[in-house]
């Protein structure tokens, strides 16, 4: 098995994502040293950047856009900027907002990954004639001997970044390149190259924060959107323990901020169990009480052919989390899945990408999970 970003004698012609960041601008850059025909791109994602993060912080500012230009100039190659923002918004906002607004916990890089730079900005590639697109994603695609592609980890899995990407087809793949996903580096290193190329990115901070929220606060920014909705919070025995302004401002395994106004019982902490938006109530408990055993996922999506059969795999459940063993089967266009031991904080909303040794499988959204001792969903 070979990587797709070899040195070819044909040169691919790539259309490389330029965020402004320093990993995108970095994997540009090796493109062209790949010997690719490289174009770089900003994709403009809100109406109005400047609501959106400031002070580099973000992938969508009008700082951002500037500093994707001033490296794609030294890297020597082409560079536009492409608007998607409503596309951004009606696949993406709207869709995290609805998610929370349905007790749900949405991954919006991911659905940005899926929506956007892998099915708008590629479709729009592949119109205009590229072979492929090109980010800075941590990961790997592996291109065997059949011609069929595999995305696999990075191979330091300390930047891994493949569960983000667990959305993509074998489609998808085979006009995706990312040229950091074999580097065993540091991101420190990463920045040593970018400085050594003189790409003034080298020294800008990474974003950690969902970036059409400008200010970080996630609750308020759903509060602006839903309104207030007052409710209970109820204990596991429906007991109310007292109020909130929004089943949509709690996550499932959340501890901290839910404002009950006197100890358990037993003086220990309560946790964030389920949310409810039908009669728009948190239910809190104990932290066991986040056990889960199992779980249906949804809406699967197969980087490569759906197994065929049930088997062993292990499963990520958050974009920074770690592995854990599982069974899982197909059933009915569903995921089933039975964790080799219980696990805590599942959301429905969330994605569980399964993995087989360092290869993705692929990728489902969370619908409802089993708790330890319970025979029904959650």
């Amino acid at each position: 098995m070979t990587d797709t970003l070899p040195r070819t004698t044909r040169p691919l012609r790539v259309l490389a994502a330029m965020s402004g960041g320093v990993d995108s601008a970095v994997a540009a850059a090796r493109a062209v040293e790949a010997g690719h025909d490289v174009t770089g791109v900003h994709l403009a994602l809100s109406a109005n950047p400047q609501s959106f993060r400031t002070g580099a912080r973000g992938c969508c500012t009008i700082e951002d856009s500037r500093d994707a230009r001033r490296a794609a100039d030294v890297i020597g190659i082409p560079f536009y900027c492409w608007d998607l923002a409503e596309r951004f918004r009606e696949d993406v906002v709207e869709d995290f907002i609805a998610e929370y607004e349905a007790g749900r916990t949405p991954n919006p890089c991911l659905r940005c990954n899926e929506k956007i730079k892998f099915a708008a900005l590629l479709d729009k590639a592949l119109a205009l004639g590229f072979d492929a697109v090109c980010t800075g994603h941590y990961a790997t695609v592996v291109l065997n001997e059949d011609g069929s592609r595999e995305l696999h980890r990075a191979s330091d899995m300390a930047k891994d970044q493949s569960y983000v990407l667990g959305v993509l087809d074998e489609r998808q793949l085979a006009h995706a390149l990312f040229p950091l996903g074999d580097t065993v580096t540091t991101k420190e290193e990463i920045r040593a190259e970018a400085e050594a190329r003189g790409l003034a990115v080298a020294k800008k901070p990474d974003s950690h924060d969902i970036c059409f929220i400008a200010d970080g606060d996630t609750q308020g920014f759903l509060a602006k959107r839903l309104g207030k909705a007052e409710g209970d919070i109820v204990d596991e025995e429906g007991n109310r323990l007292g109020s909130h302004d929004g089943a949509y401002g709690f996550t499932i395994g959340q501890r901290k901020g839910l404002r009950i106004g006197h100890p358990a019982p037993d003086g220990k902490p309560r946790y964030v169990l389920d949310i409810s938006p039908v009669n728009n109530t948190v239910t809190v408990g104990p932290v066991e009480s986040l056990d889960v055993t199992g779980l249906t996922a949804i809406k699967p999506r197969w980087c490569g052919s759906t197994p065929a059969a049930p088997g062993t795999y292990t499963a990520q459940l958050r974009a920074h989390g770690g592995e854990t063993e599982v069974f899982a089967e197909v059933v009915d266009g569903e995921v089933r899945v039975r964790f080799t031991e219980p696990v805590r904080g599942v959301a429905p909303g969330q994605a569980i990408v399964l993995y087989d040794g360092t290869r993705v499988v692929g990728s489902a959204t969370i619908a409802s999970t089993v708790r330890a001792g319970a025979t029904t969903p959650a």
